[in-house]
């Protein structure tokens, strides 16, 4: 989506209609993330949702949660 870019103001993402998962906590601590375009997701932090937003393309999420789902990131819970 032409005009998306990473850092830009989570509120000024044309379009994004942000889902936050049903798991986040009584202080909405979760990330939500929003479709933008045909290949491109974005997330924001539910805490800031005037913050910036981090774009991701498909394939980096489709990635991303590989690792999550491999394991590769379950040293770094609390």
């Amino acid at each position: 989506m032409i005009g998306v870019h990473n850092g830009m103001a989570s509120g000024s993402v044309p379009g994004a209609e942000w889902v936050k998962a049903s798991a986040c906590d009584a202080l909405n601590s979760c990330v939500e993330v929003a479709r933008v375009g045909e290949n491109e997701i974005a997330m924001q932090n539910s805490r800031f949702p005037d913050g910036p937003a981090l774009v991701f393309t498909r394939d980096e999420i489709v990635a991303f949660f590989g690792g999550v789902l491999n394991g590769d990131f379950d040293s770094m819970t609390v």
